[in-house]
């Protein structure tokens, strides 16, 4: 037989759960940022394919 340890929130401290919170949150911002970012790179990449004259689409 195998013990199973669960972790639940109202076992976290409440500097544990502020932790936690502001690492999901920087995650999050960075996959957004990350994301807008992409978006602008390619943007502006195919920008430049149309201005030199090379078919895209």
């Amino acid at each position: 037989m195998t013990n199973s340890t669960r972790i639940s929130a109202a076992n976290l401290s409440i500097s544990q759960r502020l932790a936690a919170a502001s690492l999901a949150l920087l995650l999050g911002i960075s996959l957004l940022w990350g994301a807008g970012f992409a978006a602008q790179a390619h943007d502006a990449a195919h920008d430049t394919r149309h201005a030199i004259g090379f078919p895209c689409h």
